[in-house]
């Protein structure tokens, strides 16, 4: 029996799927001998065909990416191409070149070019992967291999999936056989052995059959990470070798050193539904692994895709990394709660590209959020990123339900100590089904739930019907908090074309130590530079604040300074935005120039 697992678009066309990677590697090492597990790539060749630019442009908005497989889905309805254009516009996104007709044929072209360079022929099971922009290309790819091979299985796995929302697409697309809820090795396993003959059912109560849809699943997890064998991109670098226009495609190589989220407290959130708990890798094994891809495929660029990177073993991973001695270049999701020692070790071991979950940058808000950290912790990590080299991407969030006019008020005045260290993204709140928003959501101000309208561009009525969705929209008070927060997105959107106008890469904000004095150079969202010069216990008072410091520490480390002098300075540097202050904690925004040289 041969299985196929399939990725299809809009994943980014220089990575391989982690997904059928390392679904492939487990199932061939637990499989009896003579079983051919091939996983396949569409998204490479509808990246070919529509080209790579404007696929890239098209697989940053998640409903444009939908809208295309929607109107080859079901096709002879005006929903999806009038979602396309206006998800693309509505991204800043939108390209005089993008013909949706244009880009829906070559995506189909795509698809069908994958599909026929593979023999079917004695493949029992397809395996799907759909994680985010992938539902309809994935149902479109499974109703395609239907039609041309009815004998064939197809189950369907991914976040996107996941709960209830998996028993809503089998309902509504009987292409599908089986749904996986949750993590796929051992369902998939199990339902490989069972489709093998050897058991007599499904013993997973992951899978989710097509006359068993109205029935609750559970999580069948691996326990232990570190026993999963390393993942196997192979076929990925055989599909993009064939791709005329490929050859200039710097690959990096997705890896994982956790599940979930080791604090998964926040109320937005939604990104944990295929997990249940946490569980992390141990850094011996995450090196051992990135120093075996490095070798076999001649790589040394990857990026992490956890949630965030387990607390307390992440700087052991970087740390273990150098030891390789590689110029690696390392994406990860990160915490604000890493001090800058934690990102030195990290920047030395590859790590030069992180988004930080900023989303707030007011007390109120980041309470609201349950982030678990304050102000004047995302400003630090912020800061950090900047003094080291670190290049950052960070959202923040936008019109949350409940928040008031002080909120945004407070975030407008934030904003512009966090000027210096790049630009924020304003991303408006959407509701996520699952997360604890959704879960209290009457706490919230929040009524009247129901499935996102685009979905109903996507799809006809009376699928709808049968959909629980992923994203959900709602009556509360959100056009008073669009009008509150505008200010707010306003001023980040002017901060992102003053960086670009003024051609900023590093941080705006800088000093360099005369020994005796320092001299702050201070670059201004207008263009104009300020510069400082601070002296004496000045200069004193500010080293020490390099890093969020009590200001009774302060007052205990300078005891023949006046309290009232060392009072009277700081808020004359918060004035300046200079120094930033928050419940008895100060924090001096200035970067070193010669930090990294010190470090």
């Amino acid at each position: 029996m041969d299985i196929a697992l399939i990725a299809p678009p809009w994943p980014l066309f220089n990575r391989p799927s982690i997904q059928t990677g390392v679904l492939k590697a487990y199932l061939i090492q637990n499989l009896p001998d003579g079983y051919t597990v091939r996983a396949l790539h569409p998204y490479l060749d509808v990246a070919a065909a529509v080209g790579f630019g404007d696929y890239h442009v098209i697989s940053q908005s998640g409903w444009a990416s939908e809208a295309v497989f929607a109107n080859l889905l079901l096709p002879g309805r005006n929903g999806p191409e009038q979602l396309f254009y206006q998800a693309l516009k509505d991204r800043g996104l939108r390209k005089i070149s993008l013909d949706f007709v244009r880009v829906c044929e070559k995506a189909r072209q795509g698809v069908d070019s994958c599909i026929e360079r593979f023999d079917f022929s004695a493949t029992r099971l397809v395996g799907i992967s759909v994680c985010l922009n992938q539902l309809t290309a994935g149902l479109f790819i499974a109703g395609l291999l239907k039609r041309r091979y009815p004998e064939i299985k197809v189950v369907m796995g991914g976040a996107s999936v996941s709960g209830g929302i998996g028993q809503g697409i089998l309902r509504a697309f009987p292409n599908l056989d089986f749904v996986i809820d949750g993590e796929g090795e051992r369902p998939l396993l199990n339902l490989c052995r069972y489709l093998l003959g050897m058991t007599d059912g499904i013993e997973s109560r992951a899978v989710v059959t097509g006359e068993e849809s109205g029935k609750a699943g559970g999580k069948d997890q691996v326990a232990d990470l570190d026993k999963l064998p390393f993942v196997d991109y192979d076929d990925f670098f055989k599909d993009l070798s064939r791709l005329e226009g490929a050859s200039g495609v710097n690959v990096v190589l997705p890896v994982e050193a956790s599940r979930g989220c080791w604090w998964g407290q926040c109320t937005f959130c939604n990104l944990n539904l295929q997990w249940k708990g946490y569980r992390s890798r141990a850094p011996e094994r995450i090196a051992a692994e990135l120093d075996s891809l490095s070798r076999r495929y001649s790589s040394i660029d990857f990026a992490f895709m956890d949630n965030c990177l387990p607390r307390g073993t992440a700087a052991s991973i970087f740390q273990k990394l150098a030891a390789h001695a590689r110029d690696y270049s390392i994406f990860a999701e990160i915490r604000a709660v890493h001090s800058r020692q934690e990102l030195m070790r990290m920047k030395r071991g590859g790590l030069d590209s992180v988004q930080i979950g900023i989303e707030a940058l007011s007390s109120k808000v980041l309470r609201k959020l349950k982030k678990g950290v304050s102000v004047i912790q995302n400003l630090a990590g912020m800061k950090n990123c900047a003094e080291l080299g670190i290049d950052l991407q960070a959202n923040l969030i936008t019109c949350f339900p409940s928040t008031t006019k002080e909120d945004a008020m407070e975030t407008l005045e934030n904003v512009e100590f966090a000027w210096p260290y790049g630009s924020l993204k304003p991303v408006r709140f959407w509701l996520g089904v699952e997360s604890l928003v959704f879960r209290h959501y009457g706490v919230f101000g929040i009524r009247c739930v129901r499935p996102d309208r685009k979905y109903f561009m996507l799809f006809p009525r009376d699928v709808m019907e049968l959909l629980s969705p992923l994203i959900l929209e709602y009556v509360g008070d959100r056009k008073r908090q669009e009008r509150q927060w505008r200010p707010v997105e306003k001023r980040l959107f002017s901060f992102m074309d003053s960086r670009k106008a003024l051609g900023i890469r590093g941080p705006a904000l800088t000093y360099r130590d005369g020994g005796h004095f320092l001299l702050i150079r201070q670059l201004l969202p207008d263009g104009r530079v300020l510069l400082h010069r601070l002296s004496g216990a000045s200069r004193k008072i500010y080293l020490l604040a390099a890093q969020p410091v009590d200001k009774e520490e302060i007052f205990s480390l300078l005891p023949g300074i006046p309290r009232e002098k060392i009072e009277r300075f700081i808020v004359q540097m918060v004035a300046k935005k200079l120094i930033f202050s928050e419940n008895g904690q100060v924090l001096s925004l200035a970067c070193s120039t010669s930090f990294r040289a010190r470090g």
